[in-house]
């Protein structure tokens, strides 16, 4: 399951997949950003930060049930990202 949270300025990124094959389909539609994917600890789960150029755009938190991901949730709302305390790798 893969939850998204665009917030109103991303509202159209707002919703829920289900499904491992629908939510491989639709990360695989922004795999164009995988070089800006960054590992994290998200409310301490493992979890990922995607920082085109330095300018966060997403944060997404995994849920792992017996070593597989069972859930995506992912934060990309731009308001509630820049309240954020994240500190990024330099390049």
């Amino acid at each position: 399951m893969l939850r998204s949270d665009g917030g109103v300025r991303r509202a159209n990124l707002t919703g829920v997949v289900r499904g491992a094959l629908p939510v491989a389909s639709q990360a695989a539609t922004y795999a164009r950003l995988s070089p800006f994917v960054h590992p994290a600890i998200v409310n301490g789960a493992p979890g990922a930060v995607v920082a085109p150029r330095g300018k966060v755009y997403s944060v997404m938190a995994f849920t792992v049930h017996h070593g597989k991901i069972i859930a995506i949730d992912s934060l990309v709302d731009p308001d509630r990202l820049t309240r954020l305390d994240l500190v990024l790798p330099q390049a």
